[in-house]
């Protein structure tokens, strides 16, 4: 059965979404006790950031095992720091892809934004016609060369 939560009520899959993120986005040169280190400071980052109301990490379990995992931040980078929330962190794991749960885990968290009141969320990515899918509307490629998309929640 297939169920989204709001991390902050499952804290037992803090570690592994840590874990995760490290792998995904962190870097892989460090070595592991930076790598420990890493995911531990996430994982006091993700407790601390449970009540502000620009964050939130919703997680998708299958049978009380994490499929994936999705975030609204604060910001995302140094880039657009005039713009928030952002849209951050979608990740399934590789067992799960090409599944329809990518698109579970997306309606999620918008559905989340506009229950806040947020009247857009905000993206940053490398992947050129992966969003558009999901409703993400082009603003302008980044300095960095990522490109910015925007969610209209209203």
């Amino acid at each position: 059965m297939l169920k989204i939560y709001n991390l902050m009520d499952k804290p037992e899959y803090i570690e592994e979404v840590a874990t995760l993120t490290q792998k995904e986005w962190g870097n892989i040169s460090y070595s592991k006790e930076k790598v420990k280190e890493k995911i531990s400071t996430k994982i006091s980052k993700i407790k601390a950031n449970f009540n502000n109301p620009l964050y939130c990490k919703l997680i998708l379990l299958k049978d009380n095992g994490l499929v994936g995992f999705i975030s609204i931040f604060p910001s995302d980078g140094d880039e657009c720091l005039d713009l928030e929330p952002w849209y951050s962190t979608m990740f399934v794991k590789s067992c799960y892809r090409n599944k329809g749960y990518s698109k579970i885990l997306n309606d999620a968290i918008l559905f989340e934004a506009k229950k806040r009141g947020f009247k857009n969320i905000y993206l940053k990515t490398n992947l050129v016609n992966y969003y558009e899918k999901f409703g993400a509307i082009y603003l302008k490629n980044l300095k960095n060369g990522e490109r910015l998309y925007y969610f209209k929640l209203n």
